[in-house]
């Protein structure tokens, strides 16, 4: 059965509304940077730091694959019934064709499911965070960042459309099945677990149950083993408090990424204390310079259209210099990383959790 929960469903109202909201420009200095191959180097071969508090200096994480693989398509088995939970409450959906469909959401994860499935040749339109090379060149069907479009996602007649809630407006997104589309709302737990179980429910929605298993089972090992690769080039001593800024200048949009954002499982995977989750902040806050001061980070993370759209760190420090009192602020000890792979949590994350090692442990 695929469900989603009253509570997420309102946390991503409230993402919506005061962040996503929020216009992402599409523009070169946007673009994701693009690394040809995987890691030539293994973490334990890189010249980590001994001391990662004394570094100073910013450092940009990247992809070192930024592809989704070409795994063959599945065998899939329609019609297939699912059950979803919406702000309508529960309902159940047949899908009946997958010839063309369309998966957004937030963070880019579903519609790169759809791809590391092997079904990524029926997908008709990307949400503006789905960045994947191989997904490039499809229609947005956002605008204004991630509002979602009724109209473009209707010309583009979809047999089915898969979402999670955490883009909308969802009255929006409900229309669609109105107008005859097929809408199946997944859980998307912005989580390591989260992972697998994304697969397998977009995976039975597409009547490919086995195949959503063996990508839950492949892509948890993969993250697994990364996790464990990470912890051995961790130095000793008392790990580095992290924190997760979002950031949008043009729109004064400062917030707080603390527990159960999806931050807090990046900083702890990566050995780090998440001092957002330490005070007691639970997903999105607006940053005070209290709150800033009282955290107190070593290292802060930023996406990389954020960091520029307040004109780079020193533009930053500028505009807040309650940060630059911290100890992150005082060593420039910034690590962004492209807005639409540092929270995906979808096929590449084990490819994330190694740029972010890289980026904070062996800086270039």
């Amino acid at each position: 059965m695929l469900t989603r929960t009253s509570a997420f469903l309102a946390l991503g109202a409230v993402v919506i509304t005061a962040l996503a909201g929020c216009t992402v420009p599409a523009s070169p200095a946007h673009e994701t940077p693009v690394a040809s191959s995987a890691p030539a180097v293994p973490l334990a071969d890189l010249d980590i730091l001994e001391d990662p508090r004394s570094y100073v200096g910013e450092s940009t994480a990247v992809l070192a694959d930024r592809s989704l693989g070409t795994a063959p398509a599945p065998e899939q088995s329609l019609p297939v019934t699912v059950t979803s939970r919406d702000l309508d409450g529960e309902t159940t959906v047949t899908v009946n064709s997958t010839e063309r469909i369309v998966a957004m959401d937030i963070a880019g994860s579903i519609a790169s499911t759809v791809a590391a499935l092997g079904l990524g040749d029926k997908l008709v339109g990307r949400d503006i965070s789905t960045t994947a090379p191989e997904l490039a060149d499809l229609p947005l069907v956002t605008s204004n960042g991630h509002t979602v479009n009724a109209e473009a996602i209707l010309a583009l007649r979809p047999d089915i459309v898969i979402t999670d809630g955490t883009i909308g407006p969802i009255d929006v997104v409900l229309q669609l099945r109105e107008a005859g589309v097929s809408v199946v709302f997944v859980e998307n737990e912005p989580s390591l677990a989260g992972v697998g179980e994304l697969a397998r429910q977009v995976g039975e929605t597409l009547g490919a149950s086995d195949a959503g298993e063996a990508l839950a089972e492949t892509l948890d090992a993969e993250i697994q083993a990364k996790i464990t690769e990470i912890a051995e080039i961790v130095p000793g001593g008392e790990p580095l408090r992290m924190l997760f800024l979002y950031l949008r200048g043009n729109s004064g949009i400062y917030y707080l990424f603390g527990g159960d954002s999806g931050a807090d499982v990046l900083i702890e995977s990566l050995g780090g204390i998440d001092v957002a989750a330490e005070l007691g902040f639970e997903g999105q806050r607006p940053m005070t310079d209290e709150a800033m001061v009282a955290a107190n980070p070593d290292l802060i993370f930023v996406m990389t259209a954020g960091i520029e759209s307040v004109g780079g760190v020193d533009g930053l420090l500028q505009s807040k210099p309650a940060i630059g009192l911290t100890a992150a602020g005082q060593h420039r000890r910034f690590v962004d990383m492209a807005d639409g792979d540092i929270l995906s949590f979808g096929p590449r994350t084990a490819g994330v959790l190694d740029a972010l090692a890289r980026a904070v442990y062996a800086p270039e």
